[in-house]
């Protein structure tokens, strides 16, 4: 049986078991059992399990590591997920978890306040608390508070993305948005204004200054690298998105790279980094050399 039959039974078997409108409801979650599942598992271990970094419920991180790990403190990713603003839970990701952890790096999968409860800036906020938890608790799990980095897919790449642009959101709280070392950006959105979709307008559309929630505004040339990457047949995010802040990373002269995805979806991206569909598209082995490399 090939391993493209095998994910179809699990899938079936899955969704069985727990019923299929709740099951297909969460399509992380679905991926997340289905990487799970898969032979060939990276050695990696869940050694936290909500954490909390601040007060409210939501404010609250897993940790990944790899299974054999050294005296040597590792790399560390803070990566954050997408669902608009309005959906998502850290348990769901644990394929992302795996997937850095499996590649040497101490994984942070930190959740976040969403939308209707909150709006803009809180979700960022949020993100950046779990940077200072980072810095201020890693050692403890073998990284190295001296090189952390970010990602995200989607709206979690727009999180990471301002956390990476705008230093504001870190230096409010005490942490010196320099700790960032670099970010690798799944099919996020850096340049959208006018908001074209409900969602947007849900998030973001009573802050007074609409350039004040955009990444793209705040693109330096000392920005921490980046690397977009995007699928140029996404139709959720626009890969204009992508492209807009390449133009205006170029024009500073700031350190990046966009990585374009030929014929993949915005669900590809992050697809990638779960096991069975690691083959698809290429975007952890390409967010694990770039932040590796921009992190020494």
């Amino acid at each position: 049986m090939t391993i493209g039959r095998v994910i179809l039974v699990i899938v079936a078997l899955i969704a069985a078991g727990l019923g299929y409108a709740y099951f297909f409801a969460s399509p992380p979650m679905m991926l997340n059992m289905i990487d799970k599942m898969t032979p060939g598992q990276p050695e990696a271990v869940q050694v936290a399990d909500g954490v909390n970094f601040g007060t409210a419920p939501r404010q609250q991180l897993d940790v990944w590591a790899p299974t054999k790990r050294g005296k040597a403190k590792l790399p560390v990713v803070i990566f954050y997920y997408g669902g608009a603003w309005t959906k998502g839970s850290r348990q769901e990701y644990g394929f992302a978890g795996r997937a850095f952890a499996g590649q040497g790096f101490i994984a942070v999968i930190p959740d976040y306040r969403l939308v209707p409860g909150v709006r803009f800036p809180i979700f960022v906020q949020d993100s950046a608390l779990a940077v200072k938890w980072v810095r201020d608790h890693i050692a403890e799990y073998g990284g190295d508070p001296a090189r952390i980095t970010l990602s995200g897919h989607s709206a979690g790449a727009y999180n990471a993305a301002m956390l990476a642009l705008d230093g504001r959101f870190l230096s409010d709280i005490g942490v010196d948005p320099k700790i960032v070392r670099a970010a690798a950006l799944l099919a996020g959105p850096y340049s959208f204004y006018p908001w074209e979709s409900d969602r947007s307008r849900a998030a973001f559309s009573a802050w007074p200054t609409p350039a004040e929630t955009q990444p793209i505004t705040y693109a330096m040339k000392d920005s921490p690298p980046l690397l977009l990457a995007q699928g140029t047949a996404d139709d959720v995010v626009k890969p204009r998105n992508a492209t807009r802040l390449a133009k205006r990373l170029t024009e500073l002269g700031a350190r990046f790279a966009l990585k374009e995805y030929v014929g993949k979806s915005h669900n590809d991206l992050v697809m990638g980094l779960s096991l069975p569909f690691r083959g698809n598209a290429t975007t952890l082995a390409d967010s694990v050399a770039f932040l590796k490399a921009n992190s020494r």
